[in-house]
């Protein structure tokens, strides 16, 4: 019985030693201010998608399995989705070096 209790007091400083904090993903995140995109579900070929500043958006749209199925550059507010197949997508719009992901549904 002593030896176990032995083992187990040398043992503790290897477990309470061995676990170190690890900080992931410190940088604030910048997101995209006034950002709107719809309609959503889309029923169309059109999705529209604003910011305050309207500039132009570098949007890249991601499947289920996480393959990107379209990029393209706007500078309007209007995202043309004809090529798209009806499912849920995840939309990421990147403008000034900011950036929004958010759900998309095609119908």
């Amino acid at each position: 019985m002593k030896k176990i209790y032995f083992i187990l007091i040398m043992a503790l400083p290897l477990f309470s030693f061995g676990q170190e904090l690890v900080s992931v993903n410190t940088e604030q995140v910048q997101e995209l201010q006034g950002f709107k995109m719809y309609p959503n579900p889309v029923y169309g070929d059109e999705v529209y998608v604003t910011t305050a500043t309207n500039g132009t958006k570098q949007i890249k749209i991601y499947d289920v399995f996480g393959e990107v199925v379209l990029t393209d550059r706007i500078s309007t507010n209007t995202l043309n989705v004809s090529r798209l197949v009806p499912g849920v997508y995840v939309l990421q719009v990147t403008e000034d070096k900011k950036t929004m992901t958010r759900k998309l549904v095609i119908k």
